[in-house]
């Protein structure tokens, strides 16, 4: 099941890589007063680069959150 995982993070990634080397012109992306002007390859990378860290993290403090959850519920 792992290199099922592993083959739908490189096709999604492939996919957001060929996104955005087909777009390459400047916009301009607006959030709470700040603006950002940038190529849209590069926010897209961007973007996917801190979702996938931002998502690994809330997955490694749930998972650890489960396990402590569950040692306790042995222990006592």
């Amino acid at each position: 099941m792992r290199w099922v995982y592993l083959v739908v993070i490189i096709l999604f990634a492939l996919a957001t890589l060929i996104f955005a080397l087909q777009n390459l012109e400047v916009v301009a992306v607006s959030f709470l007063g700040f603006e950002v002007r940038a190529p849209l390859a590069v926010l897209t990378i961007l973007i996917y680069v801190l979702g996938a860290l931002t998502g690994g993290s809330l997955l490694a403090l749930l998972r650890r959150s489960y396990e402590r959850s569950q040692w306790s519920i042995g222990s006592s």
